[in-house]
């Protein structure tokens, strides 16, 4: 049976780390993986990434594109994986445009889950890692040698807005979402992984 995984957190959190441990641990097992990320996972939705990471636009425009960008996402990679019984991982999720374009930019959340009805009526993850971190350590670990994107570059209150909102979304929909401390060492947090990996699956 196909199953849809989603990592989630703010720039910094450390999740990027761990997808390739995920990667591994179910390809061990025989299942067919199909990896991507949001913005991009498709040709457009690659050159819809570099216009949302680097283009100052309205905030209403940045939540509307990446939406289109998840439509063609959805519809060239995600549903027709999941439809033949492959397992997804996305490195973020709509859970992503609600922390950041809802929480940290200030978009109607009324809105967004008005374009998330229209864009996704029938799919969502049935798992989502949260990896928390308080903002101090997010900040240290991003990689100073590169340049930053322009969510990258925010102030401390979009991150604290944008860190907020994850954490309603993670008690809005306990069901699915498992809350990770990414204070925690590599090996700590992958034991974790795996216990909840088994656990749902």
């Amino acid at each position: 049976m196909s199953k849809f995984i989603t990592f989630e957190g703010i720039d910094g959190a450390g999740k990027s780390t761990h997808i390739a441990f995920v990667s591994d641990y179910i390809k061990a097992r025989g299942i067919e993986l199909v990896s991507s990320r949001e913005p991009g996972g498709t040709p457009l939705g690659e050159k819809l990434r570099e216009i949302v990471l680097h283009e100052k636009m309205h905030l209403e425009t940045e939540a509307l594109l990446v939406f289109a960008s998840r439509r063609e996402h959805l519809a060239q990679v995600i549903q027709p994986a999941l439809a033949r019984g492959a397992w997804v991982i996305s490195d973020r999720f709509t859970d992503s445009t609600f922390a950041y374009q809802g929480g940290g930019r200030g978009t109607s959340l009324a809105k967004l889950e008005a374009l998330e009805q229209w864009v996704h009526p029938d799919v969502q993850p049935d798992l989502t890692l949260l990896f928390d971190v308080p903002l101090e350590v997010a900040r240290a670990r991003l990689d100073a040698t590169r340049e930053l994107d322009k969510f990258e570059q925010e102030k401390a209150d979009f991150f604290a807005a944008t860190r907020n909102e994850y954490l309603r979304r993670a008690a809005q929909f306990p069901q699915r979402f498992r809350v990770i401390d990414s204070t925690q060492s590599i090996a700590e947090i992958q034991q974790q992984i795996a216990a909840i990996l088994d656990a749902c699956f």
